[in-house]
């Protein structure tokens, strides 16, 4: 897998990549990126980029625009893992071509505050965009997740799904906000969060929203929380497996559907064999 530290401000892919491109951010490095990431033409891509580490009270700011050319797709992984009372705000713009696709999976597993915050205009033919999240929170950590997509063109889709796994006095948000003018006939449009509280303290507001102008379309939203299903947990202590095991089985069946939004096998190994010591 290609490591890389990247400084530039711009990162143009135009050939095929055969491994992800891995980029690592140590935050304690540098407060402030920007970067525009651009696939060419009917180029298929993979990009990881890893977020760790950070100072107490300290706000970083990146910004990101992705720019998925025709008929080309881009595979993104979003890896955080900060520590307790840092502030990370990342703020993605993305911009998809004709028939572009983009397939990107934010995994938020660390301490501190973070804002996250995705624009996306829809505004050309067949363009795809699919981002599925997994939040997972501890002890006063808070994260917002909010999404402004707007369909123009015909054909469009969007997928937006999040699962939140909340422990101690955790905080969330997942604000979602689609709008489908009367130009996009045809469109899929979907939204989702599920929530399990692993705590009576922990706390996700959940606003999925749907603004629609047309009749011509395929649209759902919603949003569950809970806890884990008690029946499920007595039926696999009744099967001799320990009550902290059977917890753990249960909690990582949950999370398990985002990590199979990955296509790419290699981006999956990334992230099972991830070892922040390596980099920190």
């Amino acid at each position: 897998m290609k490591l890389i530290n990247f400084k530039k401000d711009v990162l143009l892919i135009d050939k095929d990549t055969i491994e992800p491109i891995t980029i690592i951010y140590n935050l304690k490095n540098e407060l402030k990126n920007s970067l525009k990431i651009k696939v060419k033409e009917n180029i298929k891509a993979s990009i990881i980029e890893v977020y760790l580490d950070g100072n107490k009270d300290i706000e970083y700011d990146f910004k990101r625009e992705l720019i998925v050319e025709k008929n080309a797709k881009l595979e993104y992984l979003k890896y955080q893992s900060t520590d307790e009372d840092s502030i990370l705000n990342l703020d993605f713009s993305i911009n998809l071509k004709e028939n572009a696709i983009i397939n990107m999976t934010n995994l938020e597993l660390g301490l501190g505050i973070s804002n996250n915050n995705f624009n996306t205009n829809l505004d050309n033919e067949n363009s795809s965009l699919i981002i599925h999240g997994l939040v997972k929170l501890y002890n006063k950590s808070k994260s917002d997740s909010i999404f402004n997509t707007v369909h123009n063109a015909k054909n469009t889709s969007s997928d937006i799904s999040y699962k939140h796994s909340l422990h101690d006095s955790s905080k969330a948000l997942f604000e979602a906000k689609s709008i489908v003018n009367e130009s996009a006939n045809f469109s899929k449009v979907l939204q989702n969060t599920n929530t399990i509280l692993l705590s009576d303290d922990a706390v996700i507001f959940a606003r999925p929203h749907l603004e629609i102008n047309i009749d011509e379309l395929e649209a759902s939203h919603g949003a569950t929380t809970g806890s884990l299903d008690k029946e499920q947990l007595l039926y696999l202590q009744s099967r001799g497996i320990p009550k902290d095991e059977a917890y753990e089985m249960l909690l990582k069946a949950f999370e398990n559907e985002v990590y199979d939004n990955i296509e790419d096998s290699k981006i999956k190994d990334f992230v099972e064999n991830f070892d922040r010591s390596e980099y920190v």
